[in-house]
């Protein structure tokens, strides 16, 4: 598998492009910015983009997505009312309004997508949106804003739950092979081992 990572404004988003190399299908994991390297890089990948997965519905995880009828967007059905008010936020960071976009897939947890011969499993991790969820496959876990190097995402919007994102953590993450390494949606990267070890809010 082929893994690229792309650092977005204006929030500094890590979007993530996975391409399984004999398939050459693509996904991109979160969709922050309409200008961005991502179409260039999938051009000399010579690769397909076929799923958009989003972790969660907040605004600076969704802005640059642009509907295409050969991609499938991807998300969890308990996040759509974020997703419907994002232009209710663009603004206050200087970013234009997005038309909508429509969700081809609802996933729940434990559902597993198919790029090529690469299986994702869907992880549901409720606690900083009520419809977190985080993408494993090939050993690294795509977590969104459920967890940060050292840190855990804020959980003082509307549907965020402190109790429950410990919780999510602690059952869904935790759990994993401690060798597990997590890619989040801000920041550097972390692993299992490391978070059990150091996160201060766990």
């Amino acid at each position: 598998m082929i893994l690229k990572t792309f650092i977005e404004p204006p929030i500094d988003n890590n979007n993530y492009l996975i391409i399984d190399e004999e398939s050459k299908e693509a996904a991109l994991i979160d969709c922050s910015a309409v200008d961005s390297d991502i179409n260039e890089e999938l051009e000399r990948q010579g690769a397909k983009l076929k799923y958009i997965l989003l972790t969660h519905g907040h605004f600076d995880h969704i802005a640059g997505i642009r509907q295409n009828p050969d991609v499938k967007i991807v998300m969890h059905k308990a996040d759509l009312g974020w997703l419907e008010k994002a232009n209710q936020y663009m603004p206050m960071f200087g970013m234009p309004n997005i038309t909508i976009p429509k969700i081809d897939i609802f996933v729940e947890d434990g559902d597993v997508l198919k790029l090529g011969n690469t299986d994702i499993k869907v992880i549901h991790t409720p606690g900083h949106t009520q419809g977190g969820v985080c993408y494993l496959t090939g050993g690294k876990l795509f977590s969104g804003d459920t967890i940060f190097r050292e840190s855990v995402g804020r959980c003082d919007l509307e549907g965020g739950d402190f109790d429950q994102i410990v919780d999510s953590i602690e059952s869904k993450i935790f759990t994993l092979p401690p060798e597990t390494l997590i890619y989040p949606g801000h920041g550097r990267m972390t692993s299992v081992e490391w978070e059990k070890e150091h996160n201060r809010f766990m």
